[in-house]
């Protein structure tokens, strides 16, 4: 091992859940709803209520852009498994401006508190609890709310003003600064594909969710071929998507930016929180962490509790997450632990007042040795350790004496590094998008603009754990420059079998070889013959 560098009327459906395989008596009954909202608006809601519930339950709500149930068949999925044994009244809410939802969709986490007329996702969420703990029957009076992605950022906003219902929170993947990181950016450099196929996405049409439709497979030759920022609604868009206007018309970090950053208004933990993130979430890294640090400011009943396994972005509620890409958890199905061990017990404790508070503040699953650890506080106590770039590509872990080394290189942006290995897919629907961080990288490796540094094989193991950072000393002939640095597990040669079966043609390197022989050997000769023409020796 190396190392390198989302008056009611309402209409009542039934849906049939069929657990023995014969028809039965619905396990839910499914109820369409119109919410109001402080300023009049209307959202589109569904109420999914367990039929045989024999007490009052509490309330699992979750909210978002991306369209609520049509019926009640998804609540088979494997990821409601453990949820459901406690037993819950499952809502599920679209944002104003989504789908049957009234008002316009924004696509924003800017919230005012100080304005009595302003409605945000804060408030609208305030507001349904409100009607959801008045209104809905058979209800225990406490109220949780969840989400991934999107999902997980209405859930995030609720910390800064919490209807008192409100009892237990899991923000799972939330953006907190779309300025500065999480899907748009990173350390306010644009990222231009993601933040244009996803303002489509939700902006395009208010009753769908929108892939831009691509005239080219290979994306970076679509972007490359684009020009400048301005064509994309010079020459697709024609100013229709508000969301994208608002991007490309901030380029700096401003006040619109500001505004949206939401987190920044957060000073404690006021509702019990479980914050869950990916080590390899590629839209929304950075979001959990800074929320768990923002609550940690105040948190005297101790509630705010980090979550991190070795996923990408919401690895943790598919069916199953035994791996990511080719690195494998050691037999560990990581999703279903998490839901089993964590996610589920933190709701019945809260909700239910089932079971006990986590004995840990943070909990993470350390690959390499496939484990949970356990951890009374984050960052753990730790010595920090330095890893050096030297000269000639070496990277140690001891310092240089020469003080005037130095690495130079020449990027072109005509030319520019791809961070997937081409062709690049589209971001949605499909593709490589969810797995590419863990990617293997030797594809950029031998660029001219792109620069390794490379440690000696490790005499012993290694263990990362907390915070990393990079500290670059760097100077440009351009007007600016963009840095990204990648630290690398790099695995010996003999880690993944060779895909090259014997059975199935010749060696790599012998393929040339044996196609010259087959031709000289079994091609059917045309009238007046072919010459054919042995290659020397190579000696």
């Amino acid at each position: 091992m190396r190392i390198a560098g989302r008056v009611l009327l309402p209409a009542v459906l039934i849906a049939l859940l069929s657990f023995s395989g014969i028809a039965q008596t619905p396990a839910f009954t499914y109820q369409r709803v119109m919410i109001p909202v402080r300023d009049g608006i209307r959202l589109e809601t569904v109420i999914l209520t367990p039929t045989h519930a024999s007490s009052p339950l509490p309330l699992l709500l979750r909210r978002t852009p991306y369209g609520v149930p049509e019926d009640a068949s998804g609540m088979s999925n494997p990821a409601f498994k453990d949820l459901l044994r406690d037993g819950y009244i499952f809502v599920v809410q679209n944002l104003r401006g989504r789908f049957g939802s009234e008002g316009t969709f924004a696509l924003s986490s800017k919230a005012d508190l100080k304005d009595p007329k302003a409605t945000s996702e804060t408030t609208d969420a305030y507001d349904s609890v409100e009607w959801l703990v008045k209104n809905v029957p058979n209800n225990n009076g406490r109220v949780g709310i969840y989400g991934v992605s999107y999902d997980g950022l209405t859930a995030a906003m609720t910390l800064l003003q919490p209807h008192p219902a409100l009892k237990a929170i899991s923000e799972q993947a939330s953006p907190a600064d779309q300025g500065m990181n999480d899907d748009d950016h990173r350390y306010g450099a644009l990222r231009e594909s993601y933040a244009f196929e996803y303002a489509v996405y939700e902006q395009a049409d208010r009753n769908a969710n929108t892939h831009f439709a691509f005239d080219t497979y290979d994306t970076y030759s679509w972007y490359l071929d684009l020009g400048p920022l301005s064509n994309i609604n010079a020459r697709h868009l024609h100013g229709s998507i508000p969301y994208w206007n608002s991007v490309v018309a901030h380029p700096d970090y401003d006040a619109f930016w500001k505004d949206e950053a939401w987190v920044n208004q957060l000073q404690g933990a006021s509702v019990p929180n479980l914050n869950v993130a990916g080590f390899w979430d590629q839209e929304d890294p950075w979001g959990p962490w800074e929320i768990y640090r923002r609550s940690e400011l105040h948190d005297p009943a101790r509630v705010n509790v980090m979550v991190a396994g070795p996923w990408f972005h919401g690895q943790w509620h598919h069916p199953k997450a035994e791996s990511i890409g080719l690195i494998p958890f050691g037999g560990h199905d990581t999703a279903g632990e998490f839901r089993e061990k964590i996610e589920a017990p933190w709701f019945r404790y809260w909700l239910h007042g089932e079971g006990g508070r986590f004995p840990w503040e943070a909990c993470t699953f350390q690959t390499g040795y496939n484990t949970w650890h356990t951890y009374a506080a984050w960052p753990p106590p730790s010595t920090p350790t330095t890893i050096y770039l030297r000269e000639g590509g070496t990277l140690s872990f001891d310092a240089p004496t020469a003080a005037d080394a130095f690495t130079r290189y020449i990027s072109d942006p005509a030319n520019p590094v791809p961070y997937r290995a081409r062709p690049i897919s589209p971001t949605y629907p499909e593709g490589d998008w969810r797995r590419w961080e863990v990617a293997d990288q030797r594809f950029v490796e031998h660029r001219p603009d792109v620069v390794t540094w490379v440690s000696q094989p490790l005499d012993r193991d290694l263990t990362v754990t907390g915070e990393l950072s990079a500290h670059l000393f760097a100077s440009t002939s351009g007007s600016d420059s963009d840095f990204v640095v990648k630290l690398i597990d790099v695995s010996p040669e003999d880690a993944q079998p060779n895909a090259w079966k014997p059975e199935v043609g010749p060696p790599p390197g012998e393929y040339a070889k044996a196609l010259l022989t087959f031709n000289s050997r079994h091609f059917d000769p045309p009238p007046g013959g072919v010459t054919i023409v042995e290659p020397a020796d190579p000696a």
